[in-house]
């Protein structure tokens, strides 16, 4: 810059590529963190059209997450308690209790259920010698023998000895016989495990189970009905290369007790 009085320079600078890249730059970031700063501490974006419906859509679809994954937390819980039950009364134990807190998550109480004076004194009179007691009871043996259907056609190649921890017996049947359901009940289990193939249980009347060891297949599922002598799944079948398969093994439980199913059910 020249000054027009005295024609002297009164200012000058040089201008470099290098000099106006970095100049370029360094205003290129000083906008884009005032951009940064206006978008994230102003409210700006939500006078964009168009943006306050995507929000809401995306806070919609978070909280239908939360709460789907909630109820699956809450579904899983009462299975876990569900089969924790079931194991408690085959071991003659007592069930725990489960109880909603304030929270919307179901929690579960681990602590034994504390009988009360009631229900103490009933124990009394019918494990007693009373009027009330067990003892007096009118036998059911003959009438559960009448009702019960046998698990399969086959030959008993096992049988109950509590001394050797055989809670039920093992039958020998052709791989391809079906398994039937000893009494009209409800399936409380059906899984499959790598050592005991596909297990069934199944709840009848009279707090009676019956289990059904080492199936090949099972068609039914937890939660459903059936009727005494409906299929319920299929014998195992013989291993590939010439592996002996496992013989099928029934058990009957009733009040936490193993029961020796010969003195129930008529095998052929």
């Amino acid at each position: 810059m020249v000054d027009p009085q005295t024609n002297h320079e009164s200012w000058y600078t040089y201008i470099t590529r290098g000099g106006l890249s970095t100049a370029f730059i360094a205003f290129a970031l000083v906008l884009f963190v005032l951009v940064l700063s206006i978008v994230a501490y102003t409210p700006i974006l939500n006078l964009m059209p168009g943006y306050r419906v995507d929000a809401a859509r995306s806070r919609e679809n978070l909280m239908g997450s939360l709460m789907r994954l909630d109820s699956m937390e809450r579904m899983m819980n009462d299975m876990m308690t569900y089969n924790r039950n079931i194991a408690m009364i085959m071991d003659g134990k007592t069930p725990v209790v489960k109880f909603i807190s304030n929270a919307d998550t179901a929690r579960v109480d681990r602590t034994l259920v504390v009988p009360s004076r009631e229900d103490s004194l009933l124990r009394i009179q019918m494990e007693g010698a009373g009027p009330y007691a067990l003892s007096h009871a009118p036998a059911t043996s003959s009438l559960i023998r009448a009702e019960l259907a046998p698990p399969v056609e086959g030959i008993i190649i096992e049988r109950f000895d509590l001394r050797r921890d055989a809670y039920g017996v093992r039958i020998a049947a052709s791989p391809d016989a079906q398994i039937v359901a000893v009494n009209d009940g409800t399936v409380v289990m059906s899984i499959w495990t790598p050592e005991t193939g596909s297990v069934i249980e199944i709840q009848h009347e009279n707090n009676l189970l019956s289990v059904y060891k080492n199936l090949s297949q099972s068609v039914v599922t937890t939660g459903q009905h059936v009727k005494r002598g409906e299929v319920i799944g299929s014998n195992t079948e013989k291993l590939a290369g010439g592996g002996e398969a496992k013989i099928f093994e029934f058990e009957l439980w009733q009040g936490g007790k193993a029961m020796d199913p010969e003195s129930l059910i008529l095998f052929q």
